[in-house]
């Protein structure tokens, strides 16, 4: 279902917390709303929750666990063991984040795949590699890349089809994370949160006003830098996750084309759909984070087909038209949403 125009106009590719501090006159017990912000896995995080003290020791301690288990630059971390071939006890961090990416992966038919980290790698930060890329190099890369290369045997162990076979997770342990810190939040009975690292968001409850959590949406902008932010929209969410993907920020020039961040793993090269930016709402900020990449990489068709079969899943598309306009679709339900 497509929304009316007029109601759907905000293209999502960065989020910025709309939020502030104080007390929550609504709660009974009187809890303030403490804050933790800091950053953590080359990002930034803003948690905000309800209770009569501080948990930053806590969410921080969960936070560097999730670290070393899925962090792919930690030389001891679990996911570089793993990509290492060296012998490695895998953690519930790493057994869920790689079982919901294999039921991702053949939902998507291969669109979303952990394995494509040696693509990723060929292809180089910000494209710095684009110019030496030849055919030859993708086809060679393609020989161990594919998610049914990779699975978890019954004794927990890695089991490979080829031993160059590698992951990386960075498409689905951002929002993972989020419902980590959540859940420890959720162990200490907090009822009212919000989450938020790197832009994906995990929310529950209200915020300090006694009103769902506002999530302020910026204008898309092609603009590398990542310094220019307008806001367009907002959205409400409660008892929701959120998760957004989009090339607005993330693409590399030659030629006069432009190539998103978005390497579709079963080409090899970077994603050419009409999808430009991709924003999830889920009931898990890992399926929303997930599901937001793959869109990206499955174009606007597949993807609001796929999404059909998803349950509790709704999606924010900017696309591209045939007329190289742009336009924006709605699932049936996201205007529950709007601010």
């Amino acid at each position: 279902m497509t929304l009316n125009k007029l109601h759907c106009t905000s293209i999502l590719v960065s989020v910025l917390i709309v939020m502030s501090c104080g007390q929550n006159k609504n709660d009974s017990k009187h809890y303030n709303y403490f804050l933790n912000q800091g950053e953590i896995f080359h990002t930034s995080f803003h948690i905000k929750y309800a209770y009569h003290r501080s948990l930053e020791k806590e969410i921080l301690e969960e936070l560097d666990k999730f670290d070393r288990s899925l962090n792919p630059f930690k030389e001891n971390a679990i996911i570089s063991k793993v990509n290492n071939n060296q012998p490695v006890e895998t953690d519930s961090f790493f057994v869920t984040v790689f079982n919901k990416s294999m039921e991702v992966s053949r939902k998507s038919k291969g669109k979303f795949d952990i394995t494509v980290s040696p693509l990723i790698n060929a292809w180089g930060f910000g494209f710095k590699n684009m110019d030496s890329i030849t055919p030859e190099i993708i086809d060679s890369l393609k020989q161990f890349v594919g998610y049914e290369k990779i699975s978890i045997g019954e004794n927990g162990e890695i089991v490979k089809a080829d031993p160059r076979v590698q992951i990386n997770t960075s498409a689905i342990a951002k929002g993972y994370s989020c419902d980590v810190v959540a859940n420890v939040l959720k162990r200490h009975g907090i009822k009212n949160y919000m989450v938020e690292i790197g832009g994906e968001i995990a929310a529950k409850g209200v915020n300090d006003k006694g009103e769902c959590w506002h999530i302020g949406i910026d204008k898309p902008v092609d603009d590398q830098t990542g310094m220019v932010h307008e806001l367009q929209t907002i959205l409400s969410i409660c008892d929701k996750c959120m998760a957004s993907s989009g090339n607005y920020r993330n693409f590399y020039v030659k030629n006069g084309k432009k190539y998103a961040h978005t390497i579709d793993p079963q080409t090899g090269y970077p994603s050419e759909q009409n999808i430009l930016g991709a924003t999830v709402i889920a009931d898990d900020c890992m399926t929303a984070d997930a599901y937001a990449t793959t869109f990206m990489a499955l174009g606007l068709e597949k993807s609001e087909e796929l999404a059909k079969h998803i349950p509790g899943l709704y999606y924010y598309f900017i696309y591209k038209k045939p007329d190289e306009t742009l336009a924006v679709v709605c699932s049936e339900g996201f205007e529950q949403f709007f601010n």
